[in-house]
């Protein structure tokens, strides 16, 4: 708690998978930049607030970000709309990185971002965080502050309303079962 130098190490360890998950929501990468500085800034401060039972604090410093991100939800929201609308992800692997998958990928970009729009946004903290940063429930819960259950229920919401979004796309989607999950 009193010594920078081990804080210091925090950073090395979760800066760049948490930028990437942060540039990911908002779709701009100086904007993460600025998000993830202030999420470590923040958990410098409140590192006196952070519960030492907590084996990891990747999920709290997710959960700092996750609020942080929550204060530019308009940004957000006007980066779905974009993506909805052109189909143009900013925020997109590099060229080689994602040649295989471009077709089906470009295919699918404009529903997807028009359902992660439709979704309310503890539906979405909860779906993204699974989806993008390879959260586990218990580190959702943990990173938002609530119950697991209330995990498992806004996952299942989510992921109900994705389908009925993305169903035109791929009638499939209709007769995958609910309980597949992500743990």
């Amino acid at each position: 708690m009193a010594d920078p130098e081990i804080f210091a190490g925090l950073y090395d360890r979760h800066a760049a998978t948490l930028h990437r998950y942060v540039a990911r929501r908002l779709g701009n990468s100086s904007l993460a930049d600025d998000i993830v500085g202030e999420t470590f800034l923040i958990a410098f401060r409140q590192r006196d607030r952070y519960s030492t039972d907590q084996r990891q604090a990747r999920p709290w410093l997710y959960g700092i970000a996750a609020n942080l991100v929550g204060n530019h939800r308009r940004t957000e929201l006007r980066a779905y709309r974009t993506l909805a609308r052109t189909g143009v992800d900013p925020v997109t692997e590099s060229h080689a990185d994602a040649v295989d998958g471009q077709v089906t990928a470009q295919s699918m970009r404009s529903p997807l971002a028009a359902g992660l729009h439709r979704l309310n946004e503890g539906d979405r903290h909860v779906l993204l965080l699974i989806a993008w940063a390879d959260f586990t429930y218990q580190e959702v819960a943990t990173a938002l502050g609530i119950p697991l259950g209330t995990v498992r229920s806004r996952r299942n919401r989510a992921r109900k309303k994705m389908r009925a979004a993305l169903v035109d796309i791929d009638p499939t989607l209709t007769s995958q079962s609910e309980e597949d999950g992500h743990e």
